[in-house]
């Protein structure tokens, strides 16, 4: 029998084996952790080890090690090829760190024990309406960020996967040369800003970010080819933005609460050029009962950032708030739609 995984649908297996592979879900992602933290994907890149040999270049127990990568493999993440011995499946070659669409630093983000703390606190965020992260470090997230560069770090840097992976989606669903000049709203290191710069000869980029994200943009920038076509700008969204026709944002509108993603499109608003666009590339959460990544992903926001994941109307009713019209939700393969909106 297929295991489903933590928030995969279970209403076709016995309600009892259902719960308890819901429940015992925080155990997998844990173990999963550990294995891209360990780089075991890496490690076995070229082929099946045994876990003697895995233990040794990891320099970790080896019965111990060997219960995580079994309790992996029932997953489907690893195979246990023969006694004690493992290779990469499918699912393991996503957290290698050298494969096109890695998702080892994602996954590094999601289970890191600072991030799980804070979801073990998601009581206090289902009682008061207030961020569990602010209960556990005293402080809001960004805030807290800015004072941990290295937490900081490691959350760029699944961004910057996350943006890597989503960009293919982005580029094939939607046509940015009626731009002339495209803004990314706090686009971090620019991934996704240079794969529509790569696509779109003649199109001007800026990258408007914090001043601490921004630094760490030019190698990324220089790496794919962009950089004397992107103009780098230290800001805050909430009170000025440069003046674009066109703007984008991928996961950042979802952050906020309505009043404060309402000041951050009354920023756009203010300085958008004649004819000019917004696109919000975020999940769109369905009606009904399916299951659907976003309703997950929406619980990450009341926990961390204190934002929300938004139905088609909810969106709709953002942007009139903000002086907009949503034109029209341009879906993509993948979860997340990108939302177009004009000035009203």
């Amino acid at each position: 029998m297929e295991t489903p995984g933590f928030g995969a649908d279970t209403r076709s297996v016995p309600p009892r084996l259902g719960m308890l592979q819901i429940a015992f879900g925080p155990v997998v992602q844990q173990a999963l952790g550990i294995a891209a933290k360990l780089s075991i994907a890496d490690q076995l890149s070229a082929g099946a080890k045994t876990t003697v040999e895995l233990a040794a270049a990891t320099e970790t127990n080896e019965p111990a090690l060997y219960r995580i990568l079994r309790a992996l493999a029932s997953a489907g993440i690893f195979t246990e090829t023969s006694a004690r011995v493992f290779e990469n499946t499918g699912m393991s070659e996503l957290i290698r760190s050298d494969v096109p669409g890695s998702m080892r630093n994602s996954v590094i983000f999601m289970t890191a024990s600072w991030h799980f703390n804070a979801w073990s606190e998601m009581m206090h965020s289902v009682k008061s309406g207030e961020t569990a992260w602010k209960v556990t470090y005293g402080k809001e997230l960004f805030d807290w960020f800015a004072e941990h560069p290295t937490e900081a770090e490691v959350f760029n840097k699944a961004m910057t996967e996350m943006s890597a992976g989503s960009a293919p989606v982005v580029l094939e669903a939607y046509d940015f040369s009626e731009f002339k000049t495209l803004a990314d709203i706090a686009g971090g290191h620019g991934y996704l800003l240079s794969q529509i710069l790569k696509a779109t000869p003649g199109l001007a980029g800026i990258l408007l970010d914090v001043g601490s994200v921004i630094a760490g943009a030019d190698q990324l920038l220089q790496e794919q080819g962009v950089a004397e076509r992107v103009q780098k700008v230290c800001g805050d969204f909430f009170k000025e933005v440069p003046a674009a026709d066109g703007y984008i944002m991928r996961h950042i509108i979802h952050d906020w609460d309505d009043e404060r993603s309402i000041a951050i499109l009354g920023s756009i608003r203010s300085a958008m050029l004649p004819d000019g666009k917004v696109l919000i590339v975020e999940t769109i959460v369905p009606e009904g009962n399916d299951p659907h990544f976003s309703k997950l992903l929406d619980l990450e926001m009341l926990t961390l950032p204190g934002g929300k994941e938004r139905t088609e109307q909810e969106y709709k009713t953002l942007l009139e708030q903000a002086g907009f019209r949503l034109n029209r939700i341009v879906p993509t393969k993948s979860p997340y739609s990108i939302v177009e909106a004009v000035k009203s």
